[in-house]
């Protein structure tokens, strides 16, 4: 019983915070919105607070290590079936651009780290931090947002993009290319 309630408790507070219950400066209304995606200019960005945790498979990690880097955050659970149809496509894009100083984190969410395992296991070769309860989700204080979802952050540490829904190679690797020409400055 009390793995139920906390399981409820890690739910609620996880779907508040990627559905539109995060802090008061909500990113996504300085950006465009189309078809799920959110693209903000560099001069609209939203600095991300800082994020850490623990990797699913043990250590830690956190985000001011890939200061630099392009970074693309997947928000997922082993639970969720739309999660299940964009792995592979997560997957092809992290392959296709890696080489352009762009790298992959997921954030498994209200999950049973075994089965968070095995569902990663074949599928992406990138690590994800294990958010049972919704603590790194809420250190993204991102609104507006549901599972699954992809935000792309950029070499600056800011919002660059987000996807509220399932994506696909089509739709993720052309926006992350498109972050990742933007150099360092």
């Amino acid at each position: 019983m009390r793995r139920l309630a906390a399981v409820l408790a890690a739910a609620v507070l996880t779907a508040g915070v990627l559905a539109g219950c995060g802090g008061e400066d909500n990113w996504a209304e300085k950006c465009t919105t189309a078809n799920g995606v959110v693209e903000c200019a560099p001069d609209q960005r939203t600095a991300v607070k800082p994020v850490s945790g623990e990797l699913l498979d043990g250590g830690k990690y956190d985000l001011s290590q890939d200061l630099g880097k392009v970074v693309v955050v997947n928000f997922w659970g082993s639970w969720c079936a739309p999660c299940r149809a964009e792995a592979d496509d997560l997957e092809k894009t992290y392959q296709a651009t890696k080489a352009k100083n762009v790298t992959f984190i997921g954030v498994n969410s209200r999950d049973d780290r075994d089965a968070a395992r095995e569902f990663e296991r074949g599928r992406v070769t990138y690590p994800s931090l294990y958010d049972f309860d919704g603590q790194v989700g809420l250190q993204f204080d991102v609104t507006q947002v549901s599972t699954p979802a992809t935000l792309i952050i950029d070499r600056q540490g800011r919002i660059a993009a987000a996807v509220r829904q399932a994506t696909t190679i089509t739709q993720l690797q052309p926006l992350v290319e498109k972050v990742a020409a933007e150099g360092n400055g």
